[in-house]
């Protein structure tokens, strides 16, 4: 029962501070004003009591103490009132013991809410009215007195300030809190973004150029269906081969998006590289562009990211070639050097003049690609007609950015 009952009045004390400030300020205005009386009847020092607490003891006494009330609403003001009601009633005669308390709490109310420029005057304010209730004592107690009141304004001062402090500081944490909150929130919205850039890439790059090639070879189909049975047999060969590695490709993707955390990475199809060209110009050789290769340097196993990163490049550029050059044939080159891969596709199509403003998803993706791994790529049209990409990327041991997208 005492536990429920404590509970609310928490409770209550979070929801209206007022009431728990007026609750308390009649109890310590009545507690007084009983002193007062007892005081009174003789019964206390007759050294302190010069005038009997009466109506006007009494009213002053009140509004000592119930202004505490609004101390959390208006301090200084709240500060003032008692201090000055506090010293008139010493001034009339009254005990010099009484009304002490209310100005000490106000005083810490203000130290806890304002400034030490702000509190500090009003410790002098207090400590001024303490010390002439303390001339007002026995001349026997008066220095004694003066050196005790002293000390406890000081240390409500003192603790009313470290609460102030110690408010701010936690104030300034539950911001620097949510601060740090919402950059991770930003970082992890920014790596969802990056991610999805990078999936919608890899889509690209893998349904864009076999997408191309089985348009291509149905429509060489269809064309030839009646008169030419093998070929239209070969082109349909050629759309279900190519379908089944765009599936493959496709399940190693997602697989890659729904892999857990206890499952082994090294159950999936591994990503395609260079080792997988001559299958890729073969493929691009069957939709009907003629294409040749030529490798030059010492060709050697290249880091995972780069490797995917130059096979990515060549599919794109193969690709644009089937889709934009029209009838043309092309040239893959790759120049192993001592510190940098060469890439280099060109065809004799219709070449067309790009811009940075005119780059269409896959040479976005292969100049992000590219530029991931600090390489450089030049695409344009030739004086001489076609279409011509070079790709420059260092060589280096595989590293932790080395890794296949």
């Amino acid at each position: 029962m005492r536990l429920k009952v404590l509970s609310s009045l928490r409770r209550l004390a979070v929801m209206n501070p007022f009431i728990v400030d007026l609750v308390f300020s009649v109890v310590v205005a009545g507690t007084t004003v009983a002193f007062g009386l007892v005081f009174s009847t003789g019964a206390g020092d007759p050294g302190y009591a010069q005038r009997p607490l009466d109506v006007v003891g009494v009213a002053l006494t009140l509004l000592v103490n119930l202004v505490l009330a609004w101390r959390r609403r208006a301090p200084l003001t709240v500060l003032a009132i008692s201090c000055t009601a506090e010293v008139v009633f010493h001034a009339a005669g009254y005990d010099s013991r009484l009304n002490a308390v209310a100005p000490l709490l106000a005083l810490y109310t203000v130290a806890g809410r304002r400034p030490a420029a702000v509190s500090l005057p009003c410790a002098l304010t207090v400590a001024v009215s303490w010390w002439h209730a303390a001339i007002l004592a026995p001349d026997d107690f008066a220095w004694l007195n003066i050196m005790q009141v002293s000390v406890m304004v000081a240390v409500a001062w003192t603790f009313g300030n470290s609460t102030r402090m110690l408010v701010e500081r936690n104030r300034r944490l539950a911001d620097l809190t949510e601060r740090l909150r919402q950059d991770q929130e930003d970082k992890a919205r920014r790596a969802v973004t990056e991610e999805r850039v990078r999936i919608a890439r890899e889509l690209h790059d893998v349904v864009a150029h076999h997408m191309s090639v089985i348009v291509i070879q149905a429509g060489l189909a269809r064309y030839v269906f009646g008169s030419d049975p093998a070929t239209a047999r070969g082109a349909l060969t050629t759309i279900a081969d190519t379908g089944s590695e765009v599936m493959g490709e496709m399940r190693r993707l997602l697989s890659v998006l729904r892999i857990d955390v206890d499952e082994d990475a090294d159950s999936y199809d591994p990503v395609p590289g260079l080792q997988r060209l001559e299958q890729l110009v073969e493929r691009v050789r069957s939709a009907g562009a003629p294409v040749e290769v030529a490798i030059t340097g010492s060709a050697r196993p290249l880091a995972p990211g780069i490797d995917l990163c130059a096979y990515r490049v060549v599919q794109e550029c193969l690709t644009n070639v089937l889709k934009h050059a029209g009838p043309a044939t092309a040239w893959v080159s790759l120049d192993y050097g001592a510190t940098e891969l060469e890439l280099r596709v060109t065809d004799d199509g219709c070449g067309v003049a790009v811009t940075p403003e005119e780059d269409g998803h896959g040479l976005i993706g292969m100049r992000e690609r590219v530029k991931l791994y600090k390489g450089t790529v030049t695409a344009g049209s030739k004086p001489s007609g076609g279409f011509e990409v070079v790709v420059t990327l260092p060589l280096s041991s595989p590293g932790p950015d080395d890794q296949p997208l």
